[in-house]
């Protein structure tokens, strides 16, 4: 019996200390900690800024434009916590890895040369548009400005984090259209693709230095950049999405600032988000229980979802060859020995 008792004894402890890591596991706290965001004079990046700076860090954005970094500088000093916060914006281009280390050692001096404890890589940018339409230019810029503004960055920290024996975040911001993709973004998904795919190597890599990587996937954001996007997006991209009213950047900050501190790796802020999560996140680290749910749930909903998506894509080839004929698309001249051949209209 007292063997019995003994053994549930230390399975209560073992249990119970089981659940003080699961439920009670302290929340990561930026308050007096240097933070670095890229893209951080607009949109996600400013919101995550600010919100930043209203929890009491040390906050230093990064952008190309001085104009908009001065006064989202303003921005941050209005918010304000203490007298010591130290807050800084610098102007370089992140895309290239020359100019993506220079950021990172200018906002490392005024700390010392230490490295920040969290990088918020935010920068990026999507030009839709049909993929016959593109070329050699176009396919290289799109992951440039959706890959490797985020990937150069992510390389200058863990260099610096592990030269130094610091530990420290690297959190990348991919995007719904890194889990599924749509007509339309042929030169951005793949960039946010390829930022799960390095991060999901990090993740696994970087715990070897006790470096932290998460990756967040937002929607539509309801942001400057997103309304020059859709002049130039396709109708038919528009139509798809005509039923999503996007998210305020700020909500969208919250979201992913709450991910960090739970410790979660995935990162998702709504239903819809959680669905796609849980139904594509393969063998990542889950966030919780309720992922068996999400995942159920999109079992079920996302094939429905996807034949919906699909079946209104056909029905706008009718309007798309017309659109491409009127482009000058379409030659007189065929291949020999090839028939020409329509596109077909949807039944």
């Amino acid at each position: 019996m007292s063997l019995l008792l003994s053994g549930l004894l230390i399975s209560s402890l073992i249990f119970g200390a089981a659940l003080s890591i699961m439920f009670f596991k302290r929340k990561w706290d930026p308050r007096g900690l240097h933070c670095f965001v890229t893209g951080g004079s607009a949109g996600l990046g400013l919101s995550l800024a600010v919100a930043l700076t209203k929890k009491g860090a040390d906050v230093s954005i990064v952008a190309r434009n001085e104009d908009r970094l001065r006064a989202a500088l303003d921005q941050l000093e209005a918010v304000r916590q203490t007298p010591n916060q130290i807050l800084k914006s610098y102007s370089f281009s992140v895309d290239d890895a020359s100019n993506a280390a220079a950021a990172l050692e200018a906002a490392c001096e005024p700390h010392g040369g230490r490295c920040p404890d969290a990088m918020f890589l935010c920068a990026g940018k999507s030009r839709p548009g049909f993929f016959v339409e593109q070329d050699e230019e176009s396919l290289r810029r799109g992951m440039d400005e959706s890959y490797w503004a985020q990937a150069w960055s992510a390389l200058a920290a863990a260099k610096r984090l592990v030269r130094h024996h610091a530990k420290g975040k690297i959190v990348f911001v991919s995007s719904f259209l890194g889990y599924m993709s749509l007509v339309g973004y042929s030169t951005y998904s793949p960039g946010k693709f390829a930022i799960r795919g390095l991060a999901e190597s990090l993740q696994s890599e970087l715990m070897l230095y006790d470096v932290d990587v998460h990756i967040c996937f937002p929607g539509t954001i309801r942001t400057p950049g997103f309304e020059e996007e859709n002049k130039i997006k396709p109708k038919v991209t528009l139509k798809l999405e005509e039923s999503d009213p996007g998210a305020d950047p700020d909500v969208v900050a919250e979201g992913l600032l709450r991910g960090v501190q739970k410790g979660y790796f995935h990162i998702t802020y709504d239903i819809l988000g959680n669905i796609f999560r849980a139904s594509t996140c393969g063998s990542s680290p889950r966030n919780n229980a309720l992922d068996l749910l999400w995942g159920f749930i999109g079992f079920i909903a996302l094939p429905i979802w996807r034949y919906t998506v699909d079946s209104a894509v056909r029905e706008h080839r009718k309007e798309h060859e017309a659109y491409l004929a009127d482009l000058g698309f379409f030659t007189s001249e065929t291949p020999e020995g090839a028939k020409p051949v329509a596109l077909k209209t949807a039944s």
